[in-house]
C-alpha cells in the first residue's frame, strides 16, 4: 500500500502527458484546410477552400485551380488560377483574402546604335471576374531603365472608367542612380488607384539607348509587390535574368449562375446581406462573420473572436472553439484559475480573493481583515501616484516643448537661416525678404489643415492662409529639399524676393524653423489659366485679345527673367498650371521650386532633366543642358494651347494626336491650321493674325534651341500682333462699340481644295495701312 503511494504521482503525470499528447495530436489533425478528399496542397504550396483543383473541391469557378506538373519533373509543380489571362503563378494564397501571383517581367533591350534587339511583351493581365483585383496598397508600378516610358492602363471595376499613369526614367550612367530610391534616376514607381481588375502595359524609348546599352541595355516595366523589390544600380545590368517578380491580388466571394450559357456575375449577390437571404450560395458557415471589402466587389468570411480554422468550410475543419486556457492565450491573472467556455473563457479569482480576475481589469485582490488599514494604503498609493502622474506630465510638457525649440533652431540652421540672416544683412533696409516663424504660420493655415490645400503638384503642396496682418497668402510647403543645395535655395530666396515685375506671383518670405523650408507668396484669386482654358464653363471668356494679352506678359515675364535679372532665372516649368490670373484675368507667373539659376560666364547649365511631360525641351531630355531656349520650348507649347483649348497630353485621343505640339506642327505642314483652333476665337477678320501668331509658335517649338527666337523677340512680336488686334475698336459716345472690321478677307478665300492654304496670302502693306487709317 505504502508503494502505490509512492508510485501514484508518477503516475498521475504520465497520465497528464498521454492526455496532453493525444490533444496535441488531434490538434495537429484538425490542420485540414480543403474540403475532405480534396488537394489541399500543389507542391509546397497550400490550396484552402474555397479553392480547389477539382470539381466539388471549389467553391465555383471563380476559385477553381490548377496544379500544373513541368515536362521537368525536377522543377516543382506550378499553382494557377483557372481563366487568368495572364502567365502567373500562384505562391500563396490567404484566406483575408489575397493571393500572391509571379507576374512577368515586360522588357524591351538596345544595341548602341539604339535598335530594338529584343521586345519581351506580356503587357496585359485580365483577371476572370469582378471579385479579383489588384491590391492598391501592397503593390507598385515601376520601371527600371535610362530614358525609358512605360504607361499602366487599368480598368475600374466600380464605375468601369480607365485608369492611366505612367513613368519616366533618366540616366547617364549608373553611378547617377541612387540605390533604394525610385524617384525617376534609373527607377520610376506609380501607385496604383483600388479596384483595378485588368492591366495593359505598354513601353517606349524616345530618347534611345545608344549612350547607356553597355550598363543598361534593356528597359523593363511591371507591377510588383512592394515588399518584394527594392531597387539598386546593379538592377540596370541584371534584371536580364529576373523573368518573373510577385504581385498581390485581392479576392472576394461574387456567386455567379449562367444564363443562357453566359456567366452572369452581378445576377446574384454581391453584399453579406443579399447573400444571406440565398442560403445554397452563402459562403460563410458557422461560427463566421461576414464583411464587405472595399477594394473590391463581393463578400469575405472571417471567424468570429475566440474561434479559428477556415470560414468556408463546415465541421472540424471550420471555425472552432479555441482553448485559451490549454494554448495559454488567455487573460486571466495571477491568483485565478481559467476556465474554457465556447467561444471564450472565464477568469475566477481563487477563495480568500475578490475581484474580476482579468489582466485588463480589477485582477485578483486579497481579502484584507483589516478593512481600514487596506483603504489607507490605497488611498495613500493614489494621492501618491496623482503627484508622480502631475510631476510627469509636467516633466512631459517641459522636454516637448524644449524638445520642439532644438529641432526649431536645428531646421533654422539646416535650412540655411544664418547664411540668409547675412545675406539679408549685406543688402541692407532695402529687402523685403521676411523669415516667418513656423507659429505664425501654423496660425495662417489652422496648423495645416487639409481643407486649405488649394494646390498639389510634383514640388509640393500649396496652402491658403492669413497672416496676423489678414493679408491673404499662399504657402508652399515642399516635398524633398537637397541639403547640398542649401546655399543656392537661400540665392534663390533672395533673388526671387527682389524680383520686382508686376506679372510674377510675388514672395514675401520664407520659413526654415520646419524640416522642409517653406515659401510664402501673395494669393492670387482667379485660379490658374489651364483651369480658364480647359473648363467649359470658362473657355468662352477667354477671347483672342484676352489669351493674347496673358501670352505677352507671360512672354514680357521670361524676357525679364533672361535679359534683366541678375543673375539671370530659367524658369523650367512654365506651363498654364502654373500661371495664375488675376480679377481681372492679369497674368501671374508662379511656382519657381524647378528654376535655376545661370552663373554670369555660362550659356548653359548641366541639370538633372525635370519639367512636365509634353511641356519639356526635346534638346533638353536629350543632352540635359539647361538653356534660356527650353523655357522658349515650354512658351511655344503653351501658345499652342492657347490657340487651341486642347491639352498639351491626352491619351483619349488618337494615337498621332496625343502630344499637342507635334500634332500642331503637323497640322502646319499641311496647311489646316483652321481645324485644330478654338472655335471660340476664329473669325473671319482675325484669320491672318491667327495664322502669325501660330507661325511664332512654330517658330518657338523648333527642335534645336539655336533656331529658335530669344523670348525678348517673341515679347516684341506679341505686342505687335495684340495691338493689330484691337484696331477694329473705337469709341463711340460713353460705350465703346465694335468698327467695320479693318481686315476684310472674302468668303471664298476661307475655302481650300486638296492641300491648299486655308489663309488668305495678301500683301501685308495693306494691312498695315489699315494700322495707321486706325491710329488716326
Amino acid at each position: 500500500m505504502n508503494a502505490w503511494l509512492l508510485v501514484l504521482p508518477q503516475v498521475i503525470l504520465v497520465l497528464m502527458i498521454l492526455i496532453s499528447s493525444i490533444k496535441i495530436i488531434s490538434a495537429s489533425e484538425k490542420t485540414g484546410i480543403a474540403k475532405p478528399g480534396c488537394d489541399d496542397h500543389c507542391g509546397d504550396i497550400p490550396i484552402p477552400f474555397p479553392f480547389g483543383t477539382r470539381d466539388g473541391c471549389y467553391l465555383n469557378l471563380l476559385f477553381r485551380v490548377v496544379c500544373a506538373y513541368p515536362e521537368n519533373t525536377s522543377d516543382p509543380p506550378e499553382l494557377i488560377l483557372w481563366d487568368i489571362n495572364s502567365n502567373g503563378s500562384i505562391t500563396h494564397i490567404s484566406l483575408e483574402g489575397q493571393l500572391t501571383l509571379l507576374m512577368a517581367v515586360n522588357r524591351r533591350c538596345y544595341n548602341r546604335s539604339s535598335e530594338l534587339t529584343s521586345d519581351l511583351l506580356d503587357p496585359w493581365m485580365r483577371l476572370n471576374a469582378p471579385g479579383f483585383t489588384i491590391n492598391s496598397t501592397a503593390n507598385m508600378f515601376t520601371v527600371v531603365g535610362c530614358s525609358d516610358i512605360a504607361f499602366f492602363e487599368g480598368s475600374n471595376i466600380f464605375d468601369s472608367q480607365k485608369y492611366r499613369t505612367g513613368c519616366m526614367t533618366f540616366c547617364q550612367s549608373a553611378a547617377d542612380v541612387i540605390n533604394g530610391s525610385c524617384s525617376g534616376l534609373g527607377c520610376c514607381q506609380a501607385s496604383i488607384p483600388p479596384g483595378q481588375s485588368g492591366v495593359n502595359i505598354s513601353m517606349d524609348t524616345s530618347f534611345g539607348h545608344s549612350n547607356v546599352s553597355d550598363f543598361n541595355p534593356c528597359g523593363y516595366a511591371f507591377v510588383v509587390e512592394k515588399e518584394a523589390f527594392i531597387f539598386s544600380s546593379a538592377n540596370l545590368t541584371n534584371m536580364i535574368e529576373v523573368t518573373r517578380l510577385p504581385m498581390v491580388i485581392d479576392w472576394s466571394i461574387l456567386d455567379w449562375v449562367l444564363t443562357a450559357g453566359i456567366v452572369d456575375w452581378f445576377a446574384t449577390a454581391r453584399t453579406c446581406e443579399a447573400a444571406r437571404k440565398n442560403n445554397t450560395l452563402y459562403a460563410c458557415k458557422g461560427n463566421t462573420s461576414c464583411y464587405e471589402p472595399e477594394t473590391t466587389i463581393g463578400y469575405r468570411c472571417s471567424c468570429l473572436p475566440g474561434y479559428q480554422g477556415n470560414p468556408y468550410l463546415d465541421g472540424i475543419d471550420g471555425c472552432t472553439d479555441i482553448d485559451e486556457c490549454q494554448d495559454n492565450i488567455h487573460n486571466c491573472a495571477k491568483d485565478s484559475a481559467c476556465y474554457n467556455i465556447v467561444g471564450s473563457h472565464e477568469c475566477n479569482c481563487r477563495k480568500g480573493y475578490r475581484g474580476d480576475g482579468r489582466t485588463d481589469g480589477e485582477g485578483c485582490i486579497h481579502i484584507a481583515d483589516d478593512t481600514s488599514k487596506f483603504y489607507k494604503l490605497v488611498t495613500g498609493a493614489s494621492v501618491g501616484a496623482l503627484c508622480i502622474v502631475i510631476a510627469t506630465v509636467w516633466l512631459y510638457i517641459w522636454f516637448r516643448r524644449r524638445k520642439s525649440m532644438v529641432m526649431r533652431d536645428k531646421f533654422f540652421n539646416d535650412n540655411g537661416g544664418m547664411l540668409l540672416k547675412q545675406q539679408l544683412a549685406t543688402q541692407g533696409s532695402g529687402n523685403v525678404t521676411v523669415i516667418f516663424s513656423i507659429h505664425e504660420l501654423k496660425i495662417a493655415t489652422n496648423n495645416f489643415d487639409g481643407n486649405k490645400i488649394i494646390g498639389e503638384g510634383g514640388f509640393g503642396t500649396v496652402y491658403h492662409g492669413f497672416l496676423a496682418d489678414n493679408r491673404e497668402v499662399a504657402i508652399k510647403k515642399s516635398k524633398l529639399i537637397d541639403r547640398t543645395q542649401i546655399g543656392t535655395f537661400i540665392n534663390e530666396v533672395i533673388v526671387l524676393s527682389q524680383v520686382n515685375h508686376r506679372n510674377i506671383v510675388k514672395l514675401l518670405g520664407c520659413c526654415l524653423e520646419s524640416e522642409i523650408p517653406l515659401l510664402v507668396y501673395e494669393f492670387i484669386e482667379n485660379g490658374t489659366l489651364f483651369e480658364h482654358i480647359h473648363d467649359t464653363r470658362t473657355t468662352s471668356k477667354l477671347s483672342l485679345e484676352r489669351r493674347l494679352r496673358i501670352a505677352l506678359e507671360t512672354a514680357g515675364v521670361l524676357s525679364y527673367l533672361h535679359s534683366v535679372a541678375s543673375p539671370p532665372i530659367i524658369h523650367r516649368d512654365i506651363k498654364s498650371r502654373n500661371i495664375l490670373l488675376d480679377k481681372n484675368y492679369t497674368a501671374k507667373v508662379s511656382d519657381f521650386g524647378a528654376s535655376r539659376l545661370v552663373p554670369q560666364d555660362q550659356a548653359q547649365i548641366s541639370t538633372m532633366v525635370q519639367g512636365t511631360f509634353g511641356y519639356l525641351d526635346p534638346e533638353y531630355m536629350q543632352t540635359s543642358k539647361l538653356t534660356e531656349k527650353s523655357d522658349v520650348y515650354s512658351f511655344g507649347v503653351l501658345l499652342v494651347e492657347l490657340l487651341t483649348s486642347m491639352k498639351v497630353v491626352s491619351f483619349d485621343r488618337p494615337e498621332e494626336e496625343r502630344n499637342l505640339a507635334n500634332y500642331f506642327l503637323s497640322i502646319l505642314k499641311r496647311k489646316r491650321l483652321l481645324e485644330i483652333l478654338d472655335g471660340n476665337i476664329v473669325h473671319e477678320m482675325n484669320v491672318k493674325l491667327l495664322e502669325e501668331v501660330a507661325n511664332l509658335a512654330k517658330r518657338c517649338l523648333k527642335v534645336k534651341g539655336e533656331d529658335r527666337p530669344t523670348m525678348k523677340e517673341v515679347a516684341m512680336e506679341l505686342e505687335g500682333t495684340l495691338k493689330l488686334s484691337k484696331l477694329g475698336k473705337v469709341k463711340k459716345g460713353p460705350k465703346e462699340q465694335e468698327m467695320e472690321p479693318l481686315l476684310v478677307v472674302q468668303s471664298r478665300s476661307f475655302g481650300f481644295v486638296g492641300n491648299e492654304n486655308i489663309f488668305p496670302q495678301g500683301d501685308m502693306s495693306e494691312v498695315m495701312h489699315l494700322e495707321n487709317e486706325g491710329g488716326r
